[in-house]
């Protein structure tokens, strides 16, 4: 183990949060809020100090507080204790010194939040911590073990009766928050509270249609915008007439520095906007105020903050129920509509803003279209179509496998049976000549290997989007016909000694075409 112990602050810089080294004075004490930062000194009053150390390959950080004078002698005592530790030496904690109480870890830590998190993020730290020292008020931060953190997801079930997810939540934040403080390790992966991953919500079109008809003219350009852009709620609040490109039909999330805000993992990105909402916010702009770069504003040029108040108001209007109404699901609609509409994953996962394609995918309600339900009842043995075109290429060259397989010349029966089409079909088909046959006599009969072939172009060159039979192989002549039948009478011959093709499989006359279908003078 390592016997050195570093002492950093982490500081904000311009390029975001840093731990930079103290700044120590000729006796060895810290000077008060002075760090290096590059080569220079300078005065940073903000943030806390950390004490850092190597166990083995392994970097520890623990917060030691604000106070300059108490991070040095947590740093005395923890190299004390390394080196204790390195002379096999057991260190046994002196009763309360160098302990601190969770309280005062929590509001140091909510202090270096405050610096590089968002309001809301910062909200969420302390509704957990606050929760967390609720329900554990005389613990020392040393002192924490695994069944404080179980009695803490318990306390959230039952005493703030909080629903599963939000538990999980906030166990998360206070587990960050002990990370921060160098503990590691207390909960297993089964300790973590469970709750079930519920389908994501969207609107489905009459719920829109009838909300529309409720809103006035500003109210639904509001909404059409949430939708057909897939922002997020503050996204839009800053939006200013600047990110809007007329001409390209694009809106841009970006940075504003004039208000203080950054948009989520400070990414910007630009997003397509349908000719629809285009119309609608050249007709919005010629109407606002030149003076005020907000697009959607209240008076004095302030950020509109109550969408949400006004979605369920207009909702309430239009006598719907007001809780199925949030702005976060006209996201999750825009987002499902681009990948049912067939926008790759990775583009729609570019336009939401999203670091990985996870958070996408929680995003998508699954189709449950009529061709998705079509598709599962033909997977489980449900009615096939009749028609080859509504079939999936995978099915038409399973098909051609299973046909291969047969080592005689086939009937029309046969065929249509494995096909899934009439008897009748195949007949008129055949003398169209639009798929490969011969006769052998006056029957007609299909050699497996070119039916093959001929659904395995019919997969291959996208036929089966058209009429299966028409676009087939090329028209089959009469020559053509002659010389296959010659070959496969010779063959069956060969296979079934002397017994003729036609006979081979059930009667003859069954196989003969129907009186007046007009084979017989094919």
């Amino acid at each position: 183990m390592n016997r050195q112990c570093n002492l950093t602050k982490r500081i904000q810089t311009s390029k975001g949060p840093r731990y930079c080294p103290v700044v120590l004075s000729a006796n060895g004490r810290i000077k008060p809020d002075l760090v290096l930062v590059g080569d220079r000194e300078e005065r940073h009053p903000e943030g806390a100090y950390y004490l850092s150390w190597y166990e083995g390959k392994r970097l520890i950080r623990l917060s030691v507080g604000k106070d300059a004078a108490t991070a040095t002698a947590r740093r005395l005592q923890k190299e004390a204790g390394l080196n204790a530790v390195n002379n096999g030496v057991a260190v046994v904690p002196d009763g309360q010194n160098g302990h601190r109480s969770v309280a005062v870890a929590v509001a140091d830590f909510l202090d270096e939040t405050k610096l590089t998190k968002k309001p809301k993020t910062l909200a969420a730290y302390t509704t957990a911590l606050n929760y967390f020292t609720e329900s554990r008020p005389n613990l020392y931060l040393e002192d924490i073990d695994r069944r404080d953190l179980l009695k803490f997801a318990a306390f959230l079930c039952d005493e703030k009766e909080q629903a599963p997810r939000s538990v999980y939540n906030k166990f998360e934040n206070v587990m960050t928050f002990l990370k921060a403080n160098g503990i590691r390790g207390l909960a297993g992966k089964n300790d973590w509270p469970r709750y079930t991953e519920e389908e994501p919500e969207t609107h489905e079109d009459d719920e829109l249609n009838t909300l529309f008809a409720a809103c006035d003219e500003k109210e639904r350009l509001w909404f059409e915008f949430f939708l057909m852009t897939g922002m997020r709620g503050q996204e839009v609040m800053y939006t200013y007439w600047s990110d809007i490109n007329f001409k390209a039909s694009t809106v841009r999330v970006s940075h504003k520095p004039d208000r203080g805000w950054t948009p989520k993992a400070y990414k910007e990105r630009e997003i397509p906007i349908p000719a629809k909402l285009v119309i609608s916010l050249k007709a919005l702009k010629a109407k606002s105020d030149k003076t005020c770069n907000l697009m959607f504003r209240t008076s004095g040029c302030n950020v509109k903050m109550n969408f949400l108040d006004d979605l369920k108001a207009c909702a309430e209007r239009a006598k719907l129920n007001k809780d199925n109404f949030w702005l976060h699901k006209f996201r999750a609609t825009f987002a499902t509509r681009c990948l049912w509409a067939g926008v790759d994953l990775r583009t729609v996962q570019q336009w939401l803003g999203h670091s990985d394609m996870e958070s996408t995918m929680r995003y998508l309600k699954p189709s449950r279209s009529q061709q998705v339900r079509e598709k599962v009842n033909e997977i489980f043995g449900g009615k096939k179509s009749k028609n080859l075109r509504e079939r999936s290429t995978y099915e038409l060259k399973s098909l051609a496998s299973r046909i291969k397989a047969f080592h005689h010349a086939m009937t029309a029966e046969e065929l249509a049976g494995l096909l899934s089409v009439s008897r009748l079909t195949i007949l008129r088909r055949a003398k169209r000549g639009t798929i490969p046959c011969f006769r052998v006599g006056s029957c007609v009969r299909f050699d497996p290997a070119n039916i093959s072939k001929w659904l395995v172009a019919l997969a291959s060159d996208s036929l089966a989007s058209l009429h299966p039979f028409r676009l087939a192989s090329p028209k089959v002549s009469r020559n053509s016909c002659l010389v296959l039948a010659s070959l496969a009478f010779f063959a069956c011959f060969v296979s079934l000694g002397s017994t003729p093709c036609c006979a081979g499989v059930g009667s003859g006359a069954l196989d003969k075409p129907p009186r007046g279908s007009g084979l017989d003078s094919m």
